[in-house]
Parts: structure tokens; sequence; C-alpha cells
């Protein structure tokens, strides 16, 4: 028997097996109304809704204090005595390694695609609400984080949900909570194993290989596709040893790095078409206001572009508050202010450089996937760089392999602390889970278990049902740490020992 029939025949199985409660969870989770001619699930409206409120509670926080938050992550305002493992700025790019990946090349494309051009304008409005709600759900995490013994650190809706509500409601606050917080948990796990891990190697090799001469080509065959999953599990499994400051110290040059090149990239496309930006432009605002050819006219447009952004920076799930944790920090709500730079990186900026180029470059094969022929994003992608870049398709896979590579690195994190939040953080319990963790990067090279992976994705959506909740119930909380932190900035400014430039470049290095 071949290990191609071998993994068809475990692929069919699982796939089998968990296909009717994979349909029947996202049937629940993903529910739709009709709304306008077009379908609204209702977990994107929860996220928005959610996003729009802490906008408001918290006064336009991601505005007023953008540039506050700017200077945090530059270290600023740093405490050298505070616990915690990594600085401001690496705990953010640990975040948004998590966040950033395939979503905001082929998500974006196919959301223009079905959404029409204006979809980028209500994207980008998603994500600055989104920004509020990161905010919330981050200080939460710093606030009720758990410093262990040996200084590391453990934090996320796990921690915040059962504490946080048990200071507020007393008992029955708590025993709520660590309810939430048990489903909280394993609804991390399970989607850190398929979602955050499987799923990304898994559409990282088809990339390869569609690059590489197919099926046919150098690493198109099973041979080849268990020495990527080798390859990316080693080097997953080497870098978890070291635990968040190992990724860290990955992310906080992997990340800057490739984002700075994709978003060069799309410049250069931009620019080499700078005479059609004006129109580009124009075609946004206008396909956001009165679009042609896309189902339920303006809210359609509404939809897709909330629906991608909701899905690629996770804001209100309860995921970047376990990396964010880690920060050395006495304030909570520093870090959280830092936090809400992760959906402007990840939405306002990346997925509207996507956007844009191919709104400008205007590929046919975007036109194609216009008019109803099922066209995949990332070939969208491609073509639209490709027509300033013919190379360009192969920087492309890069970025994808060492963006899904950052992915899995992160959610290997994620579901670290809530494996040793459900089983303990004895050695054996940790060695157990990131073997077991690496063992599933070598089966995404080898197996699709779509079924699993759409199943994770209900999971995950489902937590935000639980977390927004408790950020609703504990925003009074945030409020106070706000309050606390902008105190301790204005006695810093006044006492004239905020540190210059230079000092504060030194820190992020």
């Amino acid at each position: 028997m071949t290990l191609d029939s071998i993994t068809e025949n475990v692929d069919e199985s699982v796939s089998g097996f968990f296909e009717p409660i994979a349909t029947r969870m996202s049937e629940i989770v993903f529910y739709a109304v009709p709304v306008g001619g077009t379908d609204l699930p209702l977990i994107v409206a929860w996220l928005v809704v959610a996003g729009l409120v802490f906008t408001c509670w918290f006064g336009f926080v991601q505005v007023r204090s953008f540039r506050l938050a700017l200077d945090v992550v530059r270290g600023k305002y740093d405490d050298k005595d505070s616990a915690g493992e990594v600085n401001h700025f690496q705990a953010l790019t640990a975040a948004v390694s998590g966040t950033v990946g395939l979503g905001n090349i082929a998500g974006v494309a196919v959301a223009v695609s079905i959404g029409g051009a204006g979809a980028t304008f209500w994207m980008i409005l998603c994500g600055l609400l989104g920004m509020a709600t990161k905010f919330v759900e981050v200080t939460l995490g710093v606030k009720y984080r758990e410093v262990h013994a040996d200084g590391t650190i453990s934090g996320g809706p796990m921690h915040y949900l059962p504490k946080g509500l048990a200071d507020r409601f007393g008992k029955a606050g708590g025993a709520f909570g660590k309810v939430l917080a048990l489903l909280a948990s394993i609804m991390i796990l399970f989607f850190g194993l398929f979602g955050g891990n499987l799923f990304q190697v898994n559409q990282s090799y088809a990339q390869l290989v569609s690059v590489s001469g197919g099926e046919d080509g150098t690493v198109g065959s099973s041979a080849g596709a268990l020495l990527f999953g080798i390859l990316v599990a080693a080097l997953v499994g080497i870098v978890l040893l070291g635990g968040i400051r190992s990724i860290a110290s990955v992310t906080s040059r992997l990340i800057p790095a490739m984002a700075g090149m994709y978003i060069v990239a799309c410049l250069i496309v931009i620019l080499v078409n700078i005479t059609a930006v004006p129109t580009a432009i124009r075609t946004i605002v206008e396909g956001a206001f009165a679009p042609e050819g896309v189902a339920g006219g303006v809210l359609g447009a509404l939809i897709i572009g909330f629906k991608r952004a909701a899905f690629s920076n996770e804001a209100g799930l309860g995921s970047a508050p376990i990396a964010h944790s880690a920060v050395k920090t006495k304030h909570p709500a520093s870090e959280g202010l830092v936090a809400l730079l992760e959906p402007f990186i990840d939405t306002v900026v990346i997925c509207t450089m996507t956007a844009l180029t191919i709104v400008i470059a205007n590929p046919a094969s975007w036109g194609d996937a216009r008019d109803g022929e099922s066209i995949g994003g990332v070939t969208i992608t491609s073509d639209a760089f490709e027509t300033v870049l013919p190379w360009f398709p192969y920087v492309l896979t890069a970025a994808v392999l060492l963006f899904a590579i950052s992915t899995v690195l992160t959610w290997g994190y994620y579901g670290l602390k809530a494996w040793t939040y459900l089983f303990g953080r004895s050695r054996t319990s940790e060695i157990t889970y990131k073997t077991i963790y690496t063992v599933f990067s070598i089966a995404g090279s080898l197996l699709t278990l779509q079924t699993l992976i759409d199943l994770a994705d209900a999971v995950l959506f489902t937590l935000a049902v639980f977390n927004i909740i408790g950020l609703y119930l504990l925003a009074p909380v945030v409020k106070r740490e706000l309050k606390d932190f902008l105190a301790h900035v204005r006695a810093r400014k006044a006492k004239g020992t905020d540190r210059d430039d230079k000092e504060t470049a030194k820190t992020t290095v």
C-alpha cells in the first residue's frame, strides 16, 4: 500500500466521521439571516457590534491613543523590573504572526471578487472597530495573567474570565467564569492543532507545489510532502522548546521583514500604475455605497468586507491575549494600547494593500472571478503582482510559507497554554503537547482533513460568543486600568522621565 493511498484512506475515514458534526456546528455558529438580498452571519454581526460598542465606550481609544500606543511599543514607558518574558514590540509581533497569513493574501482577493472593490472600504472600517475590542481583551489578559515561580507567564481567556468575573460578581461569577475558561481552553487547543497548525502547513505546501511544477514537480510526490512536513515540524519543535521568548525572537525579525517586503511589492505595483490610483480609490468608495453586480448591493459589499476583516484580525476571539500577557509591564492597559495596533497592521495596512494592488492592477483573473468563475484567491493576488513583477509569484510563495510558519509557531504557544491549563504544567505534560503538535505539522503536508478544519473554525468563533460576553461584563475594569496608565504617563511627563528616541529604539532591537 502506497503512502498516497494510506493518506487518502485516512482523509476519507476521518472526514466521513466528523462531517455531520462539522456541518451541524457550522450551521449553528455561522447561522446567517437574509438582509437586503444577501445573508448576514450573526457571528460577524456579534464581532462588529462589539467593536462599535467598545469604540464608543472608550471614547475612540484607537484614535485618541494611537500615538501613545506607538510610544509604548517603542519602549518609551518600559519598566525594567516588571514581571514578564518579552518586551512590547516582541509581544506585538508574536500576536500579529498569529493573524497575518494566507487570509491577508488569498482571503482578501476572494472578498473583492465577491463583494467588489467596495468591500475594501468596509474591511478597513471593521479593522478600525476591531482595534477597540483587541484593546479590551488584551488589557484583561495582562491584568489577570498568572506569573509562575520560574518567571514564565500564562494568560488568556482561561485566566481572565474566571478571575475577572470572580472579582466583579463573587463566587457565582467565578464559577461561571471557570466553565467559560474550560470551554475556552478546549476551543483554543482544538483550533491550534487543526486551524493554526495542520491547515497552515497544508496550504503552504500546496502553494509550494503550485510553483514548482505541480504534482509532477520536485516536491509534488508523497515523499516530497513528507519531507516538507518533517522540516516544518523540526523547525516548529525547536522553536517551541524555547517558549514565548524563542517564538518572539523569531517573529520580531520575521514579521517586520516579511510584512515590509510585501508592502514594498504592493507599493511598486501601485507606483507603476500611479495614474490609475485616483480611479481605483473612486471605484472603492463608489463600490462601498453604490456597488454594481454585488448580491445585496451596499449591504452585500458591507457584509463581505466585515466578514473578511473579522476573520482576519481575530479581534474578540480571545487568542491574542495569550501572547500579549507575557509582556514586561506593570500597567495592563499599556499592552492593551499596543495590541490595538494589531488589527491596524493586519487589516487596515496589509489587507488593504492587497485589495488596492488587485483593484489597481486589475488582472484578468479578477474580472473572471467577478463574473463567477472559480479562481483561487492566491492566483488572483499573484496575477496582480505579475503584471509588474513577473518573478513575484515565487516571492509570494516564500511569503506564504513564512507567514504560515510564523502562524504555526504562535498557535503552538496558544495551544500550549490551553493544554497546560487543562492538564497541568509538568514537564511531561508540556513535552506530550509539543510532540503531538509537531506530529500534526507533519500530518498537515500529507492530509487535508478539511472537515476537521471547518469544525475548528466553527469552534474558534464559538469562543467569540463566550469571550465577548466576558469583555462586556469586565469593561469597567479595563476603564480603570486605562485611567491608571494615562495617569502614569502624565506623571512621567511631568517629572521629565520620558526616554529620548535613541534610548527607546534600543529596547526594541
